[in-house]
């Protein structure tokens, strides 16, 4: 592996095949301060790069909060308006780094996840939550709305649902959110361990290649039209055919065996 980026609010280790990436400023709820916002990329990107690394891990530090948003003491003091509008692109690049991330994240949302914490939690593609955390878009209650998560919001939470966040400012259960298809799992604190770690091995066996190919043909079609979508997928398909993992993954079916993926 390649040296691990030097890192101010962020952990990154690695287990295996899985990394795991923390938000680590618990004494404050680990917030989006900007310098998070860049360790996180580097992290990921990092992630991205690595290919021993089949999974990813996002989760906060301490039992509070996996992320209570941006850091509003301190994300853009002392600078002018035209920076001010610059320095948000961190969280635009992180978002779309995610989606292109080429690999499974699996959120460890181990305390609430409040405003640019939930647009975090949902840039994930399996949410396992404490049963204790709650989630929300409390931008309103301070005369803003939460543009720069909206986007990614949209795209995992149904709408009606969504707009009663936005517009009232509520927190919701991990309960609730897992009724409405938004939460993957819902466990006590003492098994929230376990079962993140049993969903990132059970992701790390599997194919990467194949894994890579459809998690980015998810993600690509979702704002293509019908049939351009499907012409896409059509030829994704086609891809994701002459891999050697698809092969290995026929011959171990019809031999009875477990496949032995190599990612190509």
């Amino acid at each position: 592996m390649t040296d691990q980026p030097k890192l101010e609010q962020v952990l990154l280790s690695v287990d295996g095949h899985v990394a795991t990436v923390t938000l680590n400023r618990p004494e404050q709820r680990n917030p989006l301060s900007s310098v998070m916002l860049r360790d996180l990329a580097a992290a990921f990107r990092w992630c991205q790069g690595e290919r021993d690394v089949r999974a990813v891990v996002l989760t906060g530090a301490g039992d509070r909060a996996f992320c209570a948003g941006a850091d509003l003491g301190g994300f853009d003091a002392g600078m002018s308006d035209l920076e001010r509008h610059a320095s948000r692109d961190l969280f635009v690049d992180l978002f779309v780094l995610m989606a292109d991330l080429g690999k499974p994240i699996v959120g460890r949302i181990n305390g609430h996840a409040l405003a640019g914490g939930l647009g975090l939690a949902c840039s994930c593609d399996i949410l396992v939550s404490v049963d204790t955390a709650t989630f929300g878009t409390p931008e309103i209650n301070v005369g803003i709305w939460p543009m720069m998560i909206q986007a990614v919001l949209a795209r995992s939470i149904p709408r009606k649902v969504l707009l009663e966040m936005e517009m009232l400012g509520d927190r919701w259960t991990a309960a609730q959110l897992q009724s409405f298809g938004i939460v993957n799992r819902v466990v006590p604190a003492a098994e929230l361990d376990s079962t993140v770690s049993e969903m990132a091995a059970r992701l790390a066996r599997k194919s990467p290649v194949a894994l890579s190919l459809g998690r980015n043909s998810f993600y690509r079609q979702q704002d293509m039209e019908f049939r351009a979508a499907l012409e896409y997928l059509h030829s994704q398909f086609t891809l994701i055919t002459l891999t050697e993992d698809s092969r290995e993954g026929i011959r171990a079916f019809f031999e009875k065996r477990e496949p032995d993926f190599k990612g190509a």
